[in-house]
């Protein structure tokens, strides 16, 4: 009968102590409970989105590791001491063994749940600390001014991030950007235009004004072999070729490219955020996978005139890809070229968004955490993350459209018409804030909806 009642604390605390006849205690304890419950449900089902705000603050997060596992040990105190005040005072021995063990049960039980969430918190945490640093902690010669925790965007109707898939590994010196895109987002809609720039990409010029403008006035060009003055070669060459001329910085080829997109685009680029594609495959395996449209097979490795590919992604609708699968379908590139390669990338980044609802989240928690830690560098200071962390939202519940700079009558990559970009890029623009007339029509044949360029439609 004592333990029956005990246990119905670990559902009801407080509960154990109205039989026990200590009622002002019971009603202390299940008030606490019922107050703390109704907050929390209030929460959970009404301001969703403070919680997602605060779990991005590590202020809050330290707060709720150590308040978790408190009121856990909280929780579990008050069972152990129902029981103490209901138990018989004469026990036999297997009883008290019984007794043990099934407080034992139900304080695991119990306090699980708390440990798990402190644990999260703790990890959380870590993951922030590791990859966000305050602003003034970290120098950038490119992040916005003027941007503070109230208003994050400065007052700015839109932010861009600049995207890039980081080709580093043991064969080849520093890193090669062949991964460009640009997410351009609604800072009250959420409606985002993806812009996939060639990473052959020549006469790239630099944002106007910029140190690197006034080196390169007609774009990033120089004497030697053209493929050091592509897109993809700024990143790593702007730096070694002119260490310091952006003024601090604690990623210059970063910079330097957020500069170079800035020029070719037309627009501000605000932040980056560099994944090192050797560790992606991590980062979609703690996903649970990616599910994609797979068009046509998809080469496995291989070299254009050395070396078959050691296989291929089959066709088909709705492919569950693991990471390698997925690392593969963004690079591939045998028997195809570079702008078969961008459209995948960006159906890729369409899928992952789509994956990331809030069950997958939970479940894998840790195991996304760690990936990310290890393949993610970004100049995003963590004051604005909480403003990140909304802007997210709105941008899965939005629609994304895509703008891909592939060769064609109107662009070359090798004598790229700068202007042609710049008003490209201005009409998949002009129709993202509210009130202003949305054309009924794309006329430009660049921009895609990615429901039309991702959809299953395989190659003959």
């Amino acid at each position: 009968m004592a333990l029956a009642v005990t246990s119905s604390g670990a559902i009801v605390p407080g509960l154990a102590f109205f039989v026990a006849g200590r009622r002002w205690l019971g009603a202390c304890v299940l008030g606490t409970f019922a107050i703390g419950a109704s907050a929390a449900g209030y929460l959970l089902m009404e301001r969703r989105d403070l919680l997602f705000r605060l779990s991005v603050q590590p202020q809050w997060l330290t707060l709720v590791s150590i308040a978790g596992v408190a009121l856990g040990l909280v929780w579990v105190a008050t069972i152990l001491v129902s029981q103490w005040m209901l138990r018989p005072r004469v026990m036999s021995r297997p009883q008290r063994l019984v007794e043990a063990f099934w407080l034992a049960v139900v304080c695991s039980a119990v306090l699980t749940p708390f440990v798990v969430v402190g644990n999260y918190s703790a990890a959380q945490k870590s993951f922030i600390g590791d990859v966000f640093a305050p602003a003034a902690e970290r120098d950038s010669a490119t992040r916005p001014m003027h941007v503070t925790k109230e208003d994050p965007w400065g007052g700015r109707d839109q932010v861009s991030i600049l995207l890039l898939g980081g080709d580093a590994g043991p064969d080849r010196t520093g890193t090669r950007t062949d991964s460009v895109v640009v997410a351009t987002m609604d800072t009250e809609t959420g409606q985002t235009v993806l812009f996939s720039l060639p990473r052959n990409l020549e006469s790239v010029p630099f944002a106007e004004g910029s140190p690197l403008d006034k080196l390169y006035p007609q774009g990033f060009t120089g004497e030697g072999d053209p493929l050091e003055y592509m897109l993809n070669a700024v990143y790593g060459n702007v730096p070694a070729m002119h260490p310091g001329v952006l003024g601090k910085s604690d990623n210059e080829g970063a910079d330097a490219l957020k500069l170079a997109v800035s020029g070719a685009l037309g627009i501000p680029i605000d932040y980056y955020a560099l994944i090192n594609l050797r560790g992606f495959t991590q980062l979609v395996d703690a996903m649970g996978g990616v599910t994609v449209n797979v068009n046509e097979p998809i080469p496995i490795g291989g070299i254009e005139g050395r070396q078959e590919p050691e296989g291929y992604i089959s066709p088909g609708p709705d492919k569950e890809l693991d990471g390698f699968e997925a690392l593969w379908f963004a690079r591939g590139r045998y028997g195809l070229d570079d702008y078969n390669r961008m459209r995948r990338q960006r159906c890729l980044i369409n899928a992952m968004i789509d994956g990331a609802d809030l069950m997958t989240l939970l479940t894998r928690y840790k195991k996304i955490l760690a990936a990310g830690r290890e393949i993610l560098e970004t100049d995003i200071p963590a004051e604005i993350l909480p403003a990140f962390v909304d802007l997210a939202r709105l941008v899965q519940d939005s629609k994304v459209r895509s703008v891909v700079f592939e060769r064609s009558e109107r662009f070359s990559p090798s004598s790229p018409d700068y202007e042609f970009m710049h008003k490209t890029v201005q009409e998949a623009l002009s129709g993202e804030r509210p009130g202003i007339k949305k054309p009924g029509k794309p006329r430009n044949s660049l921009v895609e909806k990615p429901s039309d360029s991702c959809a299953y439609k395989p190659v003959a």
